[in-house]
């Protein structure tokens, strides 16, 4: 998340070392480390459990839950969580969430479900989360991008 974050503030709002945000970083880190991990890899135990097989039917079960269920209530969490830390007012904070949603999740799917079905089906569970937090540096950048723009 954090470097997602730096990869956000430097390459993209290209804002250079003096304007750099590092509470913005922090934050970011701490969501990581608090929030999103620990989110993201109970997901990947329970939904283990749920559809337990390794075939090419299971990975694409998992992957339309995942992209169905799961990753809606993530952004629909995580874009308001970043918006209270930051102190958005309640108000603001919805309007925001009502203007960036829909764009998070649908450029979500262009990206996340040809990840998570290779992920599902190719990587045993213990190494899925961190095979996913390699894709996610990118990832990060747009969420960190999106959930910090006025």
């Amino acid at each position: 998340m954090g470097v997602g974050d730096i990869i956000s503030q430097q390459l993209v709002e290209r804002r250079g070392l003096q304007e750099h945000q590092r509470s913005r970083t922090l934050t970011m880190v701490l969501l990581g480390c608090g929030f999103v991990g620990p989110v993201v890899g109970g997901w990947y135990k329970v939904l283990d459990r749920f559809i337990p097989g390794t075939t090419k039917v299971d990975a694409l079960k998992k992957m339309l839950l995942d992209q169905g269920g799961f990753a809606p209530c993530f952004l629909g969490c995580f874009l308001p969580l970043v918006g209270a830390l930051n102190g958005l007012p309640a108000q603001d904070n919805w309007a925001k969430l009502q203007r960036d949603y829909p764009d998070a999740l649908i450029t979500n799917y262009y990206l996340w479900p040809a990840v998570q079905l290779a992920n599902f089906y190719l990587i045993p569970l213990h190494y899925r989360l961190a095979v996913v937090q390699c894709v996610a540096v990118i990832w990060n950048s747009y969420l960190s991008w999106k959930a910090h723009r006025p």
